[in-house]
């Protein structure tokens, strides 16, 4: 049985856009979970539904049938405003890390420390200094995205997504764009930091370099999960 108090249990989530004639369902009743510190990975051919289950997980639209507690919230019938107070809570990562090209390494990551009245803007760069050190670009904190490569971009997308302390990570497609090094270099990265927080971590991926960083792998098609495998990390 799921633990109720899993920072991820979906039961029967169904999602379908557009109406009428013009309905395409895309989620077909899915049940999932992910524990405490769990890296679980999607997978899947496009169109099966990975990223729209990413986008109901981290509250970036409504929910329409089914039952999604993140991080204690139950998002069906939640309104806005608290799907954006629980968006505060999760770290994202995208294949395009979305860095602000008129901001440092160290204001990109600072930015999400904004949320956080209790800050200063020393002690948010400051934090952010270190969470860059973190993952290993102190020496390159104030640079601007186009003077760093491809995967220190990312980097500094990983170090953005966890500087808040998030209850939950997730992830779609972040070494796409990257090669093998970079790819690999950023997810160990990710799961050696999280790890150490016991945060859990969601990703959407196509990539099979990156399966044996996995607790779970979870397999989409047509909108279901077909399988959900232990990962090479057990």
């Amino acid at each position: 049985m799921p633990d109720d108090r899993a920072p991820v249990l979906l039961r029967g989530v169904s999602y379908a856009y557009g109406e009428g004639e013009l309905r395409r369902p895309v989620l077909r009743e899915v049940d999932l979970a992910v524990g405490p510190g769990e890296i679980v990975l999607l997978t899947g051919p496009s169109g099966s539904g990975k990223t729209t289950l990413l986008t109901l997980i981290g509250a970036l639209r409504a929910m329409q049938e089914g039952s999604a507690v993140v991080l204690g919230q139950e998002l069906n019938g939640a309104g806005e405003a608290q799907r954006i107070a629980l968006r505060r809570r999760i770290g994202f990562i995208f294949q395009h890390h979305n860095l602000l090209g008129f901001l440092t390494a160290r204001q990109n990551v600072a930015m999400a420390l904004e949320l956080d009245p209790m800050l200063d803007e020393r002690t948010r760069l400051a934090r952010a200094g270190a969470m860059l050190a973190a993952v290993g670009l102190a020496e390159h904190a104030d640079r601007s995205p186009e003077k760093l490569s491809g995967g220190q971009r990312q980097r500094v997308a990983v170090a953005r997504a966890l500087a808040g302390s998030p209850g939950l990570v997730l992830a779609d497609e972040p070494t796409a764009a990257l090669d093998r090094a970079s790819g690999g270099e950023v997810v160990r990265l990710l799961r050696d930091l999280a790890k150490s927080r016991g945060v859990p971590i969601l990703m959407v991926t196509h990539d099979p370099r990156i399966l044996d960083i996995a607790d779970r792998i979870v397999a989409m098609e047509d909108g279901r999960i077909v399988d959900a495998s232990a990962g090479a990390a057990d």
